[in-house]
């Protein structure tokens, strides 16, 4: 690992919490701008990862859809963030009814989605409840980005309507949170910050036009990284770390190979797209962990020292018996 790309981990490992902790699990939301959960497990792995304590966990954060995917955002932080992919209803007027009769029904007390493919049953093609009521979001996705409804809790399938519609514009908000980004996520790209907020075309075109005069930066390749020189002590990059699934150290960056090796990719992310817990040696990504049947699992794409192997064992048995009443 050159000097270059040796100095963005150890920032990004700073910012990101691995190299230091954060007690609070809302705070850690807070300052990551959210925790990625596809599985709501990974919520719980990333925070205990992090030194944050699982007491409350469910009802601390919010779990809706903001960027490109689901988090457990702090609740506080809804409408900055949906502000960024804010705008007005982006399907069609048939899906636009589906989606007013839903807030109907959630007013009056229906807050399962199964429920409602009942009441739809002969009001709508089979397709057509297929798509507005799907699995992965449906109009549940678009009522979610305008800040109407969110998840019941952390691991519930049901919604309730919350009331986080974005009181400022995209221009607004953008250079704030881009600034929330670098402090988090930097060194990083303009084409990571890109991807990190699921921007779309246009928008891309405002966060290219930033002024970028007060950020500090490191030049690797053709890539600039930006960056907030706060002086503060960045640590070592620790010898071993585990990441959850979907571990912002990976996922939130639009090249991933300064922690996943090219070779190793297709054992970390699924075709699928779901991204595996992993294991991390002096920063780079070395082998998988998981808890499957209640029990710690960890396996290495390359042989390691028995040291290393046993302390990590160890590290997953304790997250295996902080979360087995938690999630």
């Amino acid at each position: 690992m050159d000097k270059i790309t040796e100095q963005i981990q150890r920032r990004r490992m700073h910012g990101l919490y691995l190299s230091r902790g954060c007690g609070d699990i809302t705070e850690l939301a807070h300052k990551l701008l959210g925790l990625h959960c596809w599985f709501h497990r990974n919520v719980a792995f990333s925070a205990l990862i992090r030194g944050a304590l699982l007491i409350g966990w469910k009802t601390a954060l919010t779990k809706t859809w903001i960027h490109h995917a689901l988090h457990g955002v702090a609740y506080e932080d809804l409408p900055n963030l949906l502000a960024l992919n804010s705008g007005p209803w982006r399907w069609g007027e048939e899906y636009k009814e589906i989606a007013d009769r839903v807030i109907s029904l959630m007013e009056d007390g229906v807050y399962s989605r199964a429920e409602m493919r009942k009441i739809f049953a002969n009001d709508y093609d089979r397709q057509t409840i297929e798509n507005a009521l799907s699995p992965w979001g449906g109009v549940f996705v678009e009522l979610a980005r305008l800040g109407k409804i969110a998840f019941r809790d952390m691991t519930s399938r049901d919604f309730d309507l919350i009331s986080a519609e974005p009181t400022r514009t995209f221009e607004d908000v953008l250079p704030e949170m881009f600034g929330r980004f670098l402090a988090s996520y930097g060194p990083a790209t303009l084409a990571d910050a890109a991807w990190f907020f699921g921007l779309q075309k246009e928008r891309k075109k405002e966060l290219y036009a930033l002024n970028l005069d007060g950020y500090s930066r490191l030049e690797l390749g053709k890539s600039v990284y930006y960056y907030i020189d706060d002086n503060a002590n960045m640590g070592d990059i620790p010898e071993l770390t585990l990441l959850a699934g979907f571990d912002p150290l990976i996922v939130s960056y639009a090249d991933r190979g300064a922690v996943l090796p090219p070779e190793y990719k297709k054992a970390v992310v699924m075709k699928s797209g779901i991204c595996l817990p992993t294991i991390a040696v002096n920063g780079l990504v070395a082998g998988l962990w998981n808890i499957k049947n209640g029990e710690p699992t960890a396996s290495f794409f390359e042989n390691q020292p028995k040291r290393i192997r046993d302390t990590v064992f160890d590290m997953a048995s304790d997250i295996c018996r902080q979360t087995r009443y938690q999630i």
